[in-house]
Protein backbone atom coordinates (compact mmCIF):
# COMPACT_ATOMS: atom_id res chain seq x y z
CA UNK A 1 0.00 0.00 0.00
CA UNK A 2 1.25 3.41 -1.04
CA UNK A 3 0.76 6.54 1.08
CA UNK A 4 -0.82 9.54 -0.81
CA UNK A 5 1.44 12.55 0.60
CA UNK A 6 -0.73 15.55 1.80
CA UNK A 7 -0.55 18.25 -0.62
CA UNK A 8 0.63 21.50 1.55
CA UNK A 9 -1.25 24.85 1.56
CA UNK A 10 0.09 27.34 -1.05
CA UNK A 11 0.72 30.78 0.58
CA UNK A 12 -1.70 32.36 -1.86
CA UNK A 13 -4.41 29.94 -0.43
CA UNK A 14 -3.47 31.23 3.08
CA UNK A 15 -3.62 34.68 2.31
CA UNK A 16 -7.25 33.75 0.58
CA UNK A 17 -8.81 31.90 3.74
CA UNK A 18 -7.41 35.13 5.93
CA UNK A 19 -8.62 37.59 3.81
CA UNK A 20 -12.47 35.68 3.83
CA UNK A 21 -12.34 36.11 7.79
CA UNK A 22 -13.58 39.39 8.47
CA UNK A 23 -11.55 41.71 10.63
CA UNK A 24 -13.00 42.35 14.49
CA UNK A 25 -14.91 45.78 14.51
CA UNK A 26 -12.71 48.09 16.83
CA UNK A 27 -15.76 48.66 19.41
CA UNK A 28 -16.26 44.98 19.71
CA UNK A 29 -14.50 44.39 22.88
CA UNK A 30 -15.43 47.60 24.23
CA UNK A 31 -14.97 47.21 28.29
CA UNK A 32 -18.24 49.26 30.12
CA UNK A 33 -17.31 52.76 31.73
CA UNK A 34 -20.62 53.63 33.71
CA UNK A 35 -21.96 51.73 36.71
CA UNK A 36 -25.57 52.10 38.28
CA UNK A 37 -27.17 49.66 41.10
CA UNK A 38 -30.52 48.58 39.71
CA UNK A 39 -33.01 47.13 42.74
CA UNK A 40 -35.24 44.15 41.83
CA UNK A 41 -38.59 44.34 43.88
CA UNK A 42 -39.66 40.80 45.30
CA UNK A 43 -42.24 39.20 43.17
CA UNK A 44 -44.42 36.29 43.66
CA UNK A 45 -42.80 33.05 42.94
CA UNK A 46 -43.17 32.24 39.21
CA UNK A 47 -43.98 28.47 38.03
CA UNK A 48 -40.82 28.64 35.46
CA UNK A 49 -38.20 30.40 37.24
CA UNK A 50 -39.15 29.55 40.79
CA UNK A 51 -38.59 32.31 43.86
CA UNK A 52 -38.10 35.75 42.60
CA UNK A 53 -36.67 37.28 46.00
CA UNK A 54 -35.28 41.04 46.46
CA UNK A 55 -32.28 41.35 44.19
CA UNK A 56 -29.85 43.66 43.35
CA UNK A 57 -27.73 43.89 39.79
CA UNK A 58 -24.91 45.88 38.70
CA UNK A 59 -26.22 48.12 35.15
CA UNK A 60 -22.89 48.88 33.29
CA UNK A 61 -22.71 50.95 30.07
CA UNK A 62 -20.30 51.83 27.07
CA UNK A 63 -21.00 54.41 24.49
CA UNK A 64 -19.77 55.25 21.77
CA UNK A 65 -19.46 57.82 18.96
CA UNK A 66 -18.40 58.48 15.27
CA UNK A 67 -19.05 60.87 12.27
CA UNK A 68 -20.50 57.11 10.37
CA UNK A 69 -22.02 55.27 13.52
CA UNK A 70 -22.63 55.26 17.64
CA UNK A 71 -23.02 52.33 20.04
CA UNK A 72 -24.73 51.87 23.14
CA UNK A 73 -23.85 48.47 24.97
CA UNK A 74 -25.78 47.93 28.10
CA UNK A 75 -24.40 45.10 30.33
CA UNK A 76 -26.20 43.05 33.30
CA UNK A 77 -24.48 42.01 36.04
CA UNK A 78 -25.10 40.03 38.93
CA UNK A 79 -22.95 38.13 41.81
CA UNK A 80 -20.96 35.44 41.20
CA UNK A 81 -21.89 35.99 37.36
CA UNK A 82 -18.94 36.66 34.46
CA UNK A 83 -19.46 38.89 31.67
CA UNK A 84 -20.46 37.76 28.03
CA UNK A 85 -21.56 39.10 24.87
CA UNK A 86 -24.13 36.32 24.64
CA UNK A 87 -26.04 36.75 27.87
CA UNK A 88 -27.15 39.78 29.93
CA UNK A 89 -25.89 42.63 27.03
CA UNK A 90 -28.31 44.68 25.11
CA UNK A 91 -26.60 46.83 21.74
CA UNK A 92 -27.77 50.09 19.95
CA UNK A 93 -26.25 50.90 16.77
CA UNK A 94 -27.02 53.87 15.09
CA UNK A 95 -25.94 54.16 10.82
CA UNK A 96 -25.88 57.78 10.58
CA UNK A 97 -25.28 57.38 6.89
CA UNK A 98 -27.92 55.19 6.48
CA UNK A 99 -29.95 56.79 9.13
CA UNK A 100 -31.29 53.22 10.34
CA UNK A 101 -30.99 52.07 14.20
CA UNK A 102 -30.76 48.52 14.97
CA UNK A 103 -30.45 46.28 17.99
CA UNK A 104 -28.25 43.56 18.90
CA UNK A 105 -26.47 40.96 19.87
CA UNK A 106 -27.38 38.76 16.63
CA UNK A 107 -27.69 36.16 19.03
CA UNK A 108 -30.66 37.88 20.10
CA UNK A 109 -31.31 39.24 23.83
CA UNK A 110 -31.16 36.58 26.93
CA UNK A 111 -31.67 38.14 30.21
CA UNK A 112 -30.93 36.20 33.73
CA UNK A 113 -32.51 36.55 36.08
CA UNK A 114 -35.81 35.97 33.62
CA UNK A 115 -39.09 37.34 34.39
CA UNK A 116 -38.17 40.51 36.79
CA UNK A 117 -38.64 43.12 34.50
CA UNK A 118 -34.85 43.89 32.96
CA UNK A 119 -35.42 43.24 29.66
CA UNK A 120 -37.96 45.93 29.18
CA UNK A 121 -35.67 47.87 30.96
CA UNK A 122 -32.60 47.69 29.12
CA UNK A 123 -35.23 48.03 26.36
CA UNK A 124 -35.88 51.52 27.22
CA UNK A 125 -32.56 52.42 28.22
CA UNK A 126 -31.92 51.75 24.93
CA UNK A 127 -35.01 53.87 23.45
CA UNK A 128 -34.37 56.66 25.53
CA UNK A 129 -30.36 57.13 24.29
CA UNK A 130 -31.59 56.71 20.54
CA UNK A 131 -34.24 59.51 20.98
CA UNK A 132 -32.48 61.99 22.42
CA UNK A 133 -30.61 62.70 18.78
CA UNK A 134 -32.12 60.24 16.03
CA UNK A 135 -35.81 59.98 16.78
CA UNK A 136 -36.17 60.42 12.67
CA UNK A 137 -33.79 57.47 12.30
CA UNK A 138 -35.53 53.99 10.73
CA UNK A 139 -35.30 51.03 12.91
CA UNK A 140 -33.91 47.82 11.04
CA UNK A 141 -36.29 44.90 12.22
CA UNK A 142 -34.81 41.36 12.72
CA UNK A 143 -36.22 38.15 13.50
CA UNK A 144 -36.99 36.31 16.50
CA UNK A 145 -35.66 32.76 17.55
CA UNK A 146 -38.46 29.90 17.70
CA UNK A 147 -40.25 29.42 20.88
CA UNK A 148 -42.35 26.58 20.59
CA UNK A 149 -44.27 27.23 24.50
CA UNK A 150 -46.81 29.29 23.65
CA UNK A 151 -47.06 30.81 26.66
CA UNK A 152 -43.65 32.36 26.53
CA UNK A 153 -43.85 33.25 23.19
CA UNK A 154 -46.90 35.47 24.32
CA UNK A 155 -45.02 36.74 26.90
CA UNK A 156 -42.51 37.79 24.55
CA UNK A 157 -44.21 39.23 21.92
CA UNK A 158 -46.30 41.47 24.47
CA UNK A 159 -42.94 42.63 25.72
CA UNK A 160 -41.96 43.78 22.00
CA UNK A 161 -45.63 45.60 21.68
CA UNK A 162 -45.41 46.93 24.88
CA UNK A 163 -42.29 48.73 23.60
CA UNK A 164 -43.73 49.73 20.32
CA UNK A 165 -42.72 47.24 18.04
CA UNK A 166 -44.55 45.42 15.72
CA UNK A 167 -44.81 41.57 16.04
CA UNK A 168 -45.10 39.30 12.65
CA UNK A 169 -45.28 35.54 11.94
CA UNK A 170 -45.06 33.70 8.66
CA UNK A 171 -48.59 32.03 7.65
CA UNK A 172 -47.04 29.06 6.83
CA UNK A 173 -44.58 28.47 9.86
CA UNK A 174 -46.69 29.75 12.88
CA UNK A 175 -43.13 29.77 15.08
CA UNK A 176 -40.91 32.29 12.74
CA UNK A 177 -41.86 35.16 13.48
CA UNK A 178 -40.45 39.01 13.30
CA UNK A 179 -40.49 42.36 14.93
CA UNK A 180 -40.09 45.76 13.00
CA UNK A 181 -41.20 49.24 14.05
CA UNK A 182 -41.17 52.36 11.60
CA UNK A 183 -39.24 54.53 13.29
CA UNK A 184 -37.10 55.71 16.54
CA UNK A 185 -39.89 57.69 17.22
CA UNK A 186 -42.46 55.17 17.35
CA UNK A 187 -40.73 53.33 20.51
CA UNK A 188 -41.94 53.87 23.92
CA UNK A 189 -39.21 54.47 26.50
CA UNK A 190 -40.89 53.56 29.74
CA UNK A 191 -40.82 49.97 31.94
CA UNK A 192 -42.41 48.71 35.27
CA UNK A 193 -40.67 50.89 37.76
CA UNK A 194 -42.08 48.80 40.25
CA UNK A 195 -40.13 45.96 39.24
CA UNK A 196 -36.84 47.80 38.43
CA UNK A 197 -35.59 50.75 40.35
CA UNK A 198 -31.85 52.65 39.84
CA UNK A 199 -30.33 53.65 42.65
CA UNK A 200 -28.14 56.28 43.05
CA UNK A 201 -25.08 56.40 44.16
CA UNK A 202 -26.24 58.97 47.45
CA UNK A 203 -29.49 56.72 47.57
CA UNK A 204 -26.78 53.32 47.81
CA UNK A 205 -24.88 55.37 50.59
CA UNK A 206 -28.06 56.05 52.35
CA UNK A 207 -28.81 53.03 52.04
CA UNK A 208 -26.13 51.30 53.01
CA UNK A 209 -25.49 53.45 56.19
CA UNK A 210 -29.33 52.44 57.47
CA UNK A 211 -28.93 49.23 57.33
CA UNK A 212 -25.25 49.72 59.53
CA UNK A 213 -27.45 51.91 62.13
CA UNK A 214 -30.27 48.76 61.94
CA UNK A 215 -27.49 46.15 62.40
CA UNK A 216 -26.05 48.15 65.18
CA UNK A 217 -29.66 48.52 67.08
CA UNK A 218 -29.99 44.99 66.74
CA UNK A 219 -26.52 44.25 67.94
CA UNK A 220 -27.47 45.88 71.25
CA UNK A 221 -30.61 44.61 71.63
CA UNK A 222 -29.34 41.26 71.41
CA UNK A 223 -26.80 42.48 73.67
CA UNK A 224 -29.57 43.34 76.25
CA UNK A 225 -31.22 39.77 75.58
CA UNK A 226 -28.22 38.00 76.24
CA UNK A 227 -27.83 39.90 79.42
CA UNK A 228 -31.01 39.09 81.01
CA UNK A 229 -31.02 35.53 79.57
CA UNK A 230 -27.82 35.25 81.75
CA UNK A 231 -29.61 37.19 84.69
CA UNK A 232 -33.19 34.69 84.53
CA UNK A 233 -30.66 31.70 84.23
CA UNK A 234 -28.31 32.88 87.43
CA UNK A 235 -31.57 33.59 88.75
CA UNK A 236 -32.87 30.21 87.93
CA UNK A 237 -29.45 28.60 89.25
CA UNK A 238 -30.63 30.47 92.91
CA UNK A 239 -34.34 28.53 92.98
CA UNK A 240 -33.05 25.52 91.75
CA UNK A 241 -30.88 25.41 94.22
CA UNK A 242 -33.45 26.73 97.15
CA UNK A 243 -35.90 23.83 96.05
CA UNK A 244 -33.03 20.79 96.28
CA UNK A 245 -32.40 22.67 100.11
CA UNK A 246 -36.51 22.69 100.70
CA UNK A 247 -36.85 18.85 99.35
CA UNK A 248 -33.93 17.56 101.85
CA UNK A 249 -35.75 19.60 104.56
CA UNK A 250 -38.41 18.27 104.06
CA UNK A 251 -37.74 14.40 103.45
CA UNK A 252 -35.66 15.45 106.56
CA UNK A 253 -38.74 16.25 108.61
CA UNK A 254 -40.67 13.38 107.14
CA UNK A 255 -37.93 10.90 108.12
CA UNK A 256 -37.66 12.67 111.85
CA UNK A 257 -41.65 12.41 112.07
CA UNK A 258 -41.18 8.93 110.93
CA UNK A 259 -38.62 7.87 113.37
CA UNK A 260 -40.53 9.54 116.41
CA UNK A 261 -43.80 7.62 115.48
CA UNK A 262 -42.03 4.22 115.52
CA UNK A 263 -40.16 4.61 119.03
Amino acid sequence: MTDTPETPIAPAENAENAEQVPPAHPWAELAPERFRLLRLAPLAADKYTGPRPLRFVELAQVERHSPEESLLRLFIHQTGQKRSHKQNTLEVWADHENKTLRFGPESGLSIVPANRGLGRFLLAQAVLWAQKSWSHYLVEGGTLAENGHEEQRQLRDHFLQTQGFDVEYNLEHQFKGSYSAPRVSALRGDWNQDKVQIIELLDSASMLEQADQNLAKQEAHIAELQEQIAKYRREDGGLRFTIVCLIAFCLFQAGLLIWIATR
